[in-house]
């Protein structure tokens, strides 16, 4: 039979059968020209700028998402029949959702204040669209089951679970490969174990684990915890973002002057940075590619900021990032002096000093149970005599111990450091002082 192999570093071969219809319906839409601009769009957004290797892109990790898809519904089905019509929803809500991401991943959702789940709902819902004309052709309501799935209406639940939850087929994939793409061991996990002690419960269609799984479960938030913190949340990652995030601020501000067009090279990014709506055409034109080029054409741009900033950014001369551990009176009191420090050396503060959170995104971060929907709640079995299913911190002291992470940075350029180090050692004081992160 032919086959379509998809060589991947981290499962190592997916394969389809071409032979197969449904197999073939997922390689339509893999072949789809919305599902290859995923190959322009990076899984970890800046994080090549520490970590070399981080170059991945949202293409394969959606590959990986369908290949782990298609292993745990065959684990499911050993146990509890799954009809063919709900297998193949899955594994294409699994494939395609994260189409709707823009350049950079994440970064650009928290610029422009939109959520890539809407533009993939968008995409695929579309006639216009390559994906929507290949659902259509199969089945004239896939495309409206797929999305069913995303709202987490589709009967059955599990499959929405396992498509987005706190234990699902995405993050799975995402911790494995952002952990070997970048070099580092905080990812690692016991996928397989984790597979094969999934279960459907039957009365409510939910998944849990069974309880020789709860430790293979702890282990899997664990590295997501810690990948959060040592790769995600990185300081020199987030330090690029506050470039980035001020290079496009400045340049929508020069548009909004009426200044020469900062991105005259590309007339959508220029309607995006005027915050005009864009159509699904447009949006789709949008990937790490013609935004590095605008930023490289910015680096000649008359106003001086924007020039700057964009040249920083090309050239990775990146702020500087240090870690703040004050009260709230003094971060106000560190706000305006460091504005006044980099204003002295000729710095504009509302471009050049940016206070990261770096702990807002706690969703995808942490397993919180009292801060999570219930619909995304991780299920496990008791291991007593008379086994009962519970939420997993009710069983487990290790996920009952885990604490959100929260600390807050200065993100500066390189030459102010010497000043703001000691602004912030004043701040803390004598006692405090001790242990200031460089």
């Amino acid at each position: 039979m032919a086959q379509r192999s998809y060589r991947d570093p981290l499962h190592n071969i997916i394969s389809l059968d071409e032979s197969d219809g449904q197999d073939r319906l997922l390689i339509d839409l893999i072949d789809s020209a919305e599902f290859q601009r995923l190959r322009r769009i990076r899984q970890l957004g800046l994080a090549m700028f520490t970590y070399q290797g981080a170059e991945h892109s949202r293409f394969t990790h959606s590959l990986g998402v369908m290949h782990l898809m298609s292993r745990a519904l065959c684990q499911l089905a050993i146990t509890r029949p799954i009809d063919e019509e709900t297998r193949l929803a899955g594994r294409a809500a699994a494939l395609l959702h994260d189409l709707g991401h823009g350049p950079f991943s994440h970064l650009i959702e928290k610029i422009f204040g939109f959520k890539h789940e809407d533009w993939t709902r968008r995409i695929i819902a579309d006639p216009s669209t390559e994906v929507n004309q290949i659902l259509r052709r199969y089945d004239p309501s896939l495309a409206q089951k797929l999305d069913s799935i995303y709202h987490h209406t589709y009967s059955p639940e599990f499959v929405s679970q396992l498509v987005s939850s706190q234990l699902d087929c995405d993050r799975m994939d995402y911790l494995l490969r952002d952990s070997l793409m970048t070099g580092v061991k905080y990812g690692v996990f016991d996928l397989e174990w984790v597979l094969h002690t999934l279960r459907i419960e039957s009365h409510t269609d939910r998944i849990y684990v069974q309880s020789q799984g709860v430790h293979a479960v702890e282990e899997y938030l664990q590295a997501r915890y810690y990948m959060f913190r040592q790769v995600y949340l990185h300081r020199t990652l987030r330090s690029a973002e506050a470039v980035l995030i001020s290079a496009l601020t400045r340049a929508a501000e020069v548009a909004a002057e009426g200044k020469a067009r900062p991105a005259a090279m590309d007339p959508v990014l220029d309607k995006m940075l005027g915050r005009h709506p864009l159509t699904i055409a447009e949006y789709l034109q949008l990937d790490d590619v013609n935004l590095m080029f605008c930023l490289k054409q910015w680096t000649s741009n008359p106003d001086p900021i924007l020039s700057d900033l964009s040249r920083r950014f090309v050239t990775r001369r990146l702020f500087k990032a240090i870690d703040l551990d004050l009260g709230p009176s003094e971060m106000h009191a560190f706000v305006e002096r460091a504005g006044g420090i980099l204003a002295s050396l000729g710095y504009d503060p509302r471009y050049y000093l940016t206070i990261d959170r770096a702990a807002d995104i706690p969703y995808y971060a942490y397993y919180l149970p009292g801060q999570t929907n219930p619909r995304g709640l991780i299920y496990a079995e008791t291991g007593s005599s008379q086994p009962q299913i519970k939420e997993i911190s009710e069983i487990s002291e290790v996920v009952r111990a885990m604490r959100a992470y929260r600390i807050d940075r200065a993100c500066f350029p390189a030459e102010a450091y010497s000043a703001i180090q000691l602004l912030q050692a004043e701040l803390k004081g004598p006692d405090r002082a001790e242990g200031c992160a460089s």
